[in-house]
């Protein structure tokens, strides 16, 4: 019997482009507000118009009830929308580079790990920074860069490639060298690292390679890579968070304490911890509009294997 796939869309196309070609747009209008005001609108406007529209709060609504039933429909309506919000407001940060630099100079850098990192900048050590979608990703980064220091990292491509050319043109304007997601990018990220550089990955997104660990107490497939770099290069292994503050506008940025190389899979365990301990004090500040869990594919996967094993 054939089977009949269907086409995916190709990417690049018109409907990329006018979409490239709108955000753009509310980019370079918002630039050009005072702080205050821009991140008060792109929050605003991704919270009460993007996510609605796009589907990401009701996602994000599904999420939560995914790993809280319990919580009533108004409370995750209204983490959803602070998550929405954090979202606009992280992305109008990143398009400022030297605003974010700027404001980042002389945020407050607290933590267990500050000392040992430091101690390993003095002395060419290697330090890999871990973390997740969570307050402002790039605020530590940021922190670092501003009072001299050269941190690498590694990047997912945006779908769309015309956005993506200005996304990865914005994330090599912070700090070089960035590389793109992939066998390539992580071999060019651990030469970097194993050369005593510093560098920075996100580790909480769903990949069907990765083993199954507990995420916010449900099974969730995290890849081990960050860990395994850090084992092969030696370098410290580092946890680190941008805290969005009351105000809405600055951060705290905390430096974990190192966590000790072992195996893999019980270091990537150890930072997923870190990341709950987060989420549960700040839970709108974490992405929950990402596709994390995808509980049905894991059924599916799970019954699969248990088939061949029958």
């Amino acid at each position: 019997m054939t089977r009949i796939t269907a086409q995916r869309k190709p990417r690049g196309g018109k409907g990329d482009w006018i979409a490239d070609r709108v955000l753009r747009a509310l980019i370079r209008l918002a630039l050009r507000l005072p702080l205050r005001t821009r991140l008060r609108l792109m929050g605003w406007t991704v919270a009460r118009v993007i996510a609605p529209l796009a589907g990401y709060r009701a996602r994000a609504m599904e999420n939560l009830a995914h790993v809280w039933p319990d919580m009533p429909e108004p409370e995750r309506r209204r983490i959803a929308d602070a998550v929405a919000d954090n979202a606009g407001r992280t992305m109008i940060e990143n398009y400022d580079v030297p605003g974010l630099l700027a404001r980042m100079q002389d945020a407050p850098i607290t933590g267990a790990g500050l000392p040992e990192i430091e101690a390993a900048r003095a002395e060419g050590r290697p330090v890999l920074f871990v973390t997740g979608h969570f307050g402002n990703f790039e605020a530590p980064r940021a922190a670092l860069v501003a009072r001299g220091w050269r941190i690498g990292g590694l990047y997912r491509p945006m779908a769309n490639p015309f956005f993506n050319s200005h996304y990865a043109a914005n994330m090599h304007a912070l700090s070089d060298p960035v590389f793109e997601q992939g066998r390539r990018g992580t071999m060019g990220l651990l030469r970097h690292i194993r050369d005593g550089g510093m560098g920075v990955l996100l580790f909480d997104v769903y990949d069907s390679a990765g083993v199954t660990l507990d995420f916010m107490g449900q099974p969730a497939p995290t890849l081990t890579s960050a860990a395994e770099i850090a084992v092969k290069t030696g370098a410290l292994f580092v946890p680190f968070f941008g805290i969005r503050q009351a105000d809405g506008l600055s951060f705290e940025v905390v430096f974990e304490a190192p966590v000790p190389h072992g195996p893999p899979v019980e270091m990537m365990a150890e930072v997923t911890r870190r990341l709950e301990a987060r989420i549960a004090a700040h839970p709108g500040q974490w992405f929950w509009i990402h596709r994390r869990w995808k509980p049905k594919r894991q059924r599916k996967r799970a019954a699969r294997a248990a088939a061949e094993r029958g």
